[in-house]
């Protein structure tokens, strides 16, 4: 059962060197999850990676797998992201206009390919929220979902400042998961930091995507226990 207690931290490697992307991964494997921004240059302006890629990171990988897919038509890809290895899977509900639908989607390739044979593990479903979508988007999906993910960035590129804004989102949405008994995770993606994750923690969060704030230090080990660390003090 996931929890707020249940602290996960997701550094994500669209901070990494690409060049060198087994050494990077390597360096952040006590990280709970490996975040994957997948990026279209449509639905955000920026343009990322597709299966292929993802599929050679999942290789490369020790901790499962956190895609993000910031593409427009999210539900005709699903199948090649859930088959190159994504172990969550995440859709943006301005992407998506039968949100609900996408998610069990989700689940149910996800559970057929482990029927076949083809994964070891069911694919879990995640709902994201950009900052000017209200958290209503995804009250009447929550069953659906096994995370949902609140930007606390303008999506598209990474460096960005957290928006403070988003705080009262954050408890919204964590205060329907702990009324309906729900196991969600709840996490939040943009400008995270040591400065901030207590914060976001506070307000709900129990899964951080950290980029540059993880592979801009040496350490990253370090830098990830330090982020992981101050979440849980803001918890206890």
């Amino acid at each position: 059962m996931s929890t707020r207690k249940d602290i996960k931290i997701s550094p994500s490697i669209l901070a990494a060197d690409f060049v060198h992307m087994a050494s990077e991964l390597a360096t952040i494997e006590s990280a709970e999850l490996v975040h994957v921004d997948v990026m279209d240059g449509h639905f955000v302006p920026n343009l990322t990676i597709g299966p292929p890629v993802v599929e050679a990171i999942k290789g490369a990988a020790k901790s499962p797998l956190d895609v993000h897919l910031m593409i427009e038509s999210p539900e005709t890809y699903l199948e090649h992201y859930i088959d190159a290895g994504a172990d969550i899977l995440g859709v943006h509900a301005e992407a998506c206009p039968h949100l609900h639908g996408t998610l069990g989607q989700i689940r149910r390739i996800g559970e057929a390919r482990v029927k076949d044979g083809k994964r070891t593990s069911p694919v879990r479903s995640c709902a994201v929220l950009n900052p000017s979508t209200p958290a209503e988007a995804v009250e009447h999906c929550l069953e659906e979902a096994d995370q949902i993910l609140v930007m606390t960035v303008n999506p598209g590129f990474g460096g960005q400042s957290f928006i403070e804004a988003m705080l009262p989102k954050i408890e919204k949405i964590r205060g329907w998961i702990e009324a309906r008994g729900l196991e969600i995770d709840l996490q939040v993606d943009g400008g995270v930091k040591a400065s901030n994750i207590a914060s976001a923690a506070a307000a709900g969060a129990n899964s951080f995507v950290a980029g540059t704030s993880v592979f801009i230090e040496e350490d990253r080990k370090k830098a990830i226990d330090e982020l992981r660390k101050k979440a849980q003090a803001a918890v206890r």
